[in-house]
């Protein structure tokens, strides 16, 4: 492939003159004429027509145009690849994870990472996504990151994958509400609230609804909505309860929310996925070891926070 001459030709259709491209490349007005016409001799057509010695782009050095640019943004991509490998080297994560465990619960396992890591020469650059669960599959499945968590509710077809973490659901509400004087949140109380649901493409929200229709009991919703952290704003401000992972409800329990046990038991489940084949690096390691040090510490706190309370 004749770069040289490419790169000579699009300068040329850039500029509007072989001078104005032999300074900007630094070479000589006649170089640049040779190189414009090996391309042409390469093409088997002519790209200039040369009048009154100026160059006027023929038609088909219009149409060319637009593949070089293509190829010159592939060729800025690679450069720009090549200047973060020598940079960084390969000590770079991406990740995609979807809000349940990407607002917080990530944000604490880095953070971890940054303190066991404490010469900044050592410190990785890391890419971290909140992304919804079907968007973490997307990226997943293009390759885009490292790996990803995402909800249950999403196909694993062509994904490596397996299960990170599977959480009985809470209820939330505010710490003044009448409910949250009670042990334990019957089904029939959900029904007598106003209900801030997840939304119904949710697969939690359809094992709640399931479960709930077998107790005869439908809920009464106010507001549906995709994120478990937006039902933990709303009922921390009094609006109403709600069904969420537990996660993201202990870290509103540290701003006064309630966070009280369902009698029935729907699950919450987080899958892991990967780009299938594609091996882990060192660093992705490490930081799926700290995510389940972090689960584990989580879910020690999750159970003394739903530890039955002395009436």
């Amino acid at each position: 492939m004749l770069l040289r001459e490419i790169e000579v030709f699009r300068s040329v259709m850039s500029v509007g003159s072989a001078s104005k491209a032999a300074a900007l490349l630094g070479v000589t007005q006649p170089a640049i004429s040779q190189s414009l016409r090996r391309l042409e001799e390469a093409a088997g057509f002519p790209l200039f027509r040369r009048l009154r010695g100026r160059l006027h782009p023929t038609p088909e050095a219009q149409a060319l145009l637009t593949e070089v640019e293509r190829v010159f943004v592939g060729l800025s991509s690679i450069e720009h690849r090549m200047r973060s490998l020598k940079r960084f080297g390969v000590n770079t994560l991406r990740m995609a994870v979807y809000p349940a465990f990407g607002l917080s619960f990530v944000p604490r396992v880095l953070s971890r990472l940054v303190a066991e890591r404490g010469d900044a020469d050592a410190r990785p650059q890391i890419s971290l996504q909140v992304l919804s669960s079907r968007e973490v599959h997307e990226a997943v499945l293009g390759r885009q990151v490292d790996f990803g968590l995402m909800a249950d509710e999403m196909p694993t077809t062509g994904l490596e994958h397996s299960e990170f973490a599977r959480f009985p659901g809470v209820v939330v509400m505010h710490a003044k509400h009448r409910l949250a004087r009670a042990r334990t949140i019957q089904p029939h109380q959900l029904a007598e609230e106003p209900f801030l649901a997840l939304n119904p493409e949710d697969a939690s929200r359809r094992r709640l609804e399931r479960a709930l229709a077998d107790c005869n009991v439908a809920l009464s919703v106010l507001v549906e909505t995709p994120y478990a952290a937006s039902v933990c704003e709303m009922a921390l401000s009094g609006m109403g309860i709600g069904v969420v992972n537990p996660v993201t409800a202990l870290e509103y329990a540290q701003r006064g929310l309630a966070v009280r046990p369902l009698s029935l038991e729907v699950s919450f489940a987080g899958l892991l996925v990967l780009p299938p084949g594609q091996p882990l690096s060192g660093l992705a390691v490490r930081v799926l070891q700290l995510m389940r040090i972090q689960l584990a510490e989580d879910q020690k706190a999750l159970a003394g926070l739903l530890k039955p309370r002395a009436r």
